[in-house]
């Protein structure tokens, strides 16, 4: 459903050729220019590099220094999470995205600035993120992904503890996988937002792949795969074509996996290959999901909403009427006011046999004008509307 009375947005590509530049200003103007025409030698490109070095690293202090006073000007604030703003990270990375005329690419770019401003972050208090673990799961990559380095993560036992350890403020944030490309919705984390209270404050989509890891670097001697059931299925084809006659148990996890894998040589795990790096494996096979483009969103929960970033997704939780026509109701205002609906899911509602609740993934920001009309016009045919979430459409 595309947005009605609005030209569409032009595309990341299109957009940064449309953008008429000024010339811009290389770091390569703190080293002196070197004046004839004659190709630098090795000994002199290493000088240049090193210049350049030299500036990026002051140029870093310097932005470091002035994270310090924006800290300073918020006033004393209670703790890290006080600090963290989700949008303004989100716009300084699209902003990243689209000054980027290579030669790295964005997800690259975006990586590394993630990187400096969890780094200037830290400064006040490292940020404590909940997720579920152990070590070396892709959830753990996914905090990365969206956190950078610079943060204490928590790893815990379930999805279920995540909520509770952001609910008892032990954590700041939790991640949490919600959906993958290949086998759909995790149906245990959109159950705990039926009763919680926590709300979405962003997204982060993780290429996954996977691999088979071992002591054994023989693929002919494993007798037995653990991992993670979502993970079985990813690999479903890649396993019955070269490992028909395995024994495939389901755990926890696929750090869990690894660790198990590491104490037998006629075992394997299905991990991501950190999980090798973490529990000292083999990557015997890899990448072997099914599909090239495997990838898993995941959610970042806390406890309150953000401003808007302008470019934002807003998640609900819908309990219908049991009425003719209250689907088609509960979705016309949306269309109505020009706003897009990218994912519609139901579960039972758990307030009565044959309950269902709707999670709607709608374009914008419930603080937007838009959002509020539509929302205010659910009432008549909405038994309850409760907003999970407006947050920023994840990035690179």
């Amino acid at each position: 459903m595309k947005k009605t009375g609005k030209a569409a947005p032009k595309t990341q590509a299109a957009t940064k050729t449309a953008r008429k530049r000024a010339p811009a200003k290389s770091v390569t103007e703190a080293v002196p220019p070197k004046t004839d025409a004659a190709p630098l030698d090795l000994a002199a490109l290493r000088e240049r590099i090193d210049g350049i070095d030299r500036h990026i690293q002051a140029l870093i202090g310097e932005r470091a220094q002035f994270a310090n006073q924006v800290g300073k000007a918020k006033g004393k604030l209670a703790a890290a999470v006080d600090y963290y703003r989700p949008e303004r990270e989100a716009q300084v990375l699209r902003r990243v995205v689209d000054r980027n005329d290579g030669p790295l690419n964005d997800e690259v770019l975006v990586r590394l600035f993630r990187e400096i401003m969890s780094a200037c972050l830290a400064q006040q208090e490292p940020l404590k993120i909940g997720y579920l673990g152990p070590e070396g799961t892709h959830s753990q990559q996914a905090v990365y992904k969206h956190f950078g380095h610079s943060i204490h993560g928590l790893p815990l036992a379930s999805i279920e503890e995540v909520f509770q350890e952001v609910e008892a403020g032990h954590a700041d944030f939790g991640v949490v996988p919600v959906e993958n490309s290949t086998q759909g919705t995790i149906q245990s984390t959109l159950d705990m937002f039926l009763t919680s209270k926590l709300k979405i404050c962003g997204e982060v989509e993780l290429r996954v792949h996977q691999h088979l890891l071992s002591r054994n670097d023989q693929i002919e001697g494993i007798e037995r795969v653990y991992s993670h059931p979502q993970s079985f299925a990813q690999c479903k084809a890649w396993l019955r074509q070269y490992l028909p006659k395995a024994e495939k148990i389901p755990v926890s996890s696929n750090a869990e996996a690894a660790r198990r894998a590491r104490a037998s040589d006629d075992a394997a795990a299905i991990a991501g290959i950190s999980a090798a790096n973490v529990y000292g494996l083999k990557s015997v096979a890899g990448p072997i999901e099914d599909r090239p483009d495997n990838t898993t969103r995941f959610l970042v929960i806390g406890r309150e909403l953000f401003p808007p970033s302008g470019n934002d997704r807003t998640s609900l939780l819908i309990f219908i009427k049991d009425q003719p026509g209250a689907l088609y109701h509960v979705l016309a205002p949306f269309a109505k006011h020009g706003l897009s609906m990218n994912r519609i899911e139901s579960r039972p509602g758990h307030t009565g046999l044959w309950q269902y609740a709707f999670f709607i993934d709608i374009g914008g920001h419930v603080h937007e004008e838009a959002m509020r009309r539509a929302l205010d016009e659910l009432a008549d045919y909405a038994q309850e509307v409760k907003v999970l979430g407006s947050y920023p459409v994840a990035i690179a």
